[in-house]
């Protein structure tokens, strides 16, 4: 039986240095070497959300980091999750279901919400504790932002809350790693600063040899060893949890691929569904919001997102949903999951102000549909039939949304998917105009492959396993940081 080893955390000096990828790769060493580890972040600020078996909702970073485990995502990996829903407020989700819409201000500057939090946060881990080892936590943005450090419930405080061999992440590529680094450390109380056990370096342009005086410099500075300077790559496909991994998604038209621009939404959620296209070399998915590039698209998929009507109300005034009913009309595919999939219809109501101020919008009128949003929240996983020709749901998804969908008129139900408990979802024009509520529809290879009908490009791929797939990322990214981080210094902090 391997030895008990104290939970490891990463923390960050920035938002973006890549905690999230780091701590995918140690969860599959840990997994690789004989242990049982498992992910944790006590709050997750995201729009891209998961469904968990037992039908709870969680951030989909803490998902990836499970499937790296070799484990079923749970709520205790992950059981505060802040969903914005406009530029002041978030949807609070509380081991895995929501509690309330809470304020920026209410959220962040007051201290009964945050103690109560703190505590449930714990009890969590405490829980996944009882059954996993280690546990390898994540935190949150920049552990430096004092202003908030009393209030905080995400990073130092949970690293001494857990006792976790705690490692500061920085990222070079952005500049001013001795600063960051320098000033992080020296802006940590002492027993704050009495945790953190090394520094990782990531994302490193060029020959890493090249930074060992700047290794050495930073040992000097702050006392704290360097331990690893692991090298950017691009050739490794993790799932990436912040919306700023979009900026580089924007590659545009490819002669010879089926072309699918994906509308950037403002609020957009699980912009992850469509990874996917990234891995099938039929296809170049390019995120935009320009109507050239829509209009130059075989393809046009709308995603979900957290304020349907506003987002909606947007592409209605910038001329992006003109553009989308005209190539359809032009003889496009037009496709919508989850919030993109309500815009298609005729109208959206929203009589309780869930989302927002906006009462009602009229839809862009592709599908014979009405959505009124509500208060209850779906989230449950599904096995389904796709276009049940068939009565096997041989394929699986998820669904989180708020609202129900209903047919109008005399229009026929012609529904995209028949769920192995009776249900139907989401409503099927023709081939070219279909919409559905299930996240990760795309991951099954019979939807891929219908994607791809009609176009040349179709020939040019096989089905592609993309849970495979996924596997192959996670063992090539563990193989990369293992490389390039001291494992036995690692191992040393964590045992007990």
């Amino acid at each position: 039986m391997r030895q008990h080893l104290r939970p490891i955390m990463f923390v960050g000096t920035c938002s973006d240095a890549g905690k999230s990828v780091i701590n995918a790769a140690f969860c599959r060493i840990f997994k690789q070497d004989g242990y049982h580890p498992a992910p944790f972040k006590a709050q997750n600020m995201s729009l891209n959300s998961f469904s968990t078996p037992e039908g709870g909702e969680m951030g989909r970073a803490q998902v990836v980091q499970a499937e790296a485990c070799g484990i079923p995502p749970h709520t205790d990996m992950n059981p505060i999750l802040l969903k914005p829903t406009n530029d002041k407020s978030s949807q609070v989700v509380l081991n895995g279901r929501p509690i309330g819409n809470m304020s920026a201000q209410d959220y962040f500057g007051t201290e009964n919400p945050k103690e109560g939090l703190f505590r449930e946060a714990v009890q969590a881990f405490r829980r996944l504790e009882s059954h996993y080892n280690p546990i390898a936590l994540e935190g949150a943005g920049s552990i430096s932002e004092l202003n908030l450090r009393d209030r905080d419930i995400t990073n130092m405080r949970m690293a001494i809350a857990t006792g976790a061999a705690t490692y500061l992440v920085a990222d070079i590529d952005r500049g001013g790693v001795f600063g960051s680094v320098y000033g992080t450390v020296a802006l940590l109380r002492p027993e704050e600063r009495e945790r953190i056990k090394g520094v990782i370096i990531n994302k490193f342009r060029g020959d890493a040899s090249l930074f060992e005086d700047g290794r050495k410099i930073l040992e000097e500075l702050t006392g704290i060893p360097v331990v690893g300077v692991i090298p950017w790559f691009r050739d490794i496909k993790i799932e990436e949890e912040d919306s700023v991994a979009l900026d580089m998604k924007n590659n545009g038209y490819q002669e010879g691929k089926i072309n699918v621009a994906i509308i950037l939404l403002r609020r957009m959620s699980n912009f992850t569904d469509f990874d996917v296209l990234e891995t099938d070399p039929r296809f170049n998915p390019y995120y935009t919001n320009d109507i050239g590039k829509i209009e130059k698209a075989d393809i046009i998929l709308i995603p979900g997102t957290k304020n349907t009507l506003a987002d909606l109300q947007a592409l209605k005034a910038n001329g992006i949903a003109n553009a989308i009913v005209k190539a359809y009309k032009a003889g496009k595919k037009v496709i919508g999951i989850c919030g993109g999939y309500q815009m298609m219809g005729i109208s959206l109501e929203d009589p309780e102000s869930v989302e927002g101020d906006i009462p009602s919008i009229a839809g862009l009128g592709l599908l014979p549909q009405r959505t009124i949003i509500g208060q209850e929240k779906v989230t449950r996983q599904s096995r389904f039939a796709f276009l049940p020709a068939s009565e096997e749901p041989d394929c699986k998804g998820y669904e989180i949304h708020m609202g129900q969908t209903v047919t109008l008129g005399n229009a026929t139900e012609h529904p995209v998917a028949k769920l192995a408990d009776g249900r139907l979802d989401g409503y099927y024009l023709d081939e070219r105009c279909w919409g559905s509520y299930l996240h990760g529809i795309f991951d099954n290879p019979t939807v891929l492959d219908f994607l791809a009908a009609g176009f040349q490009a179709e020939t040019l791929a096989s089905r592609l396993d993309y849970q495979a797939f996924k596997e192959e990322q996670y063992d090539k990214l563990a193989a990369l940081v293992r490389k390039h981080v001291d494992m036995e210094y690692i191992y040393e902090s964590m045992r007990e």
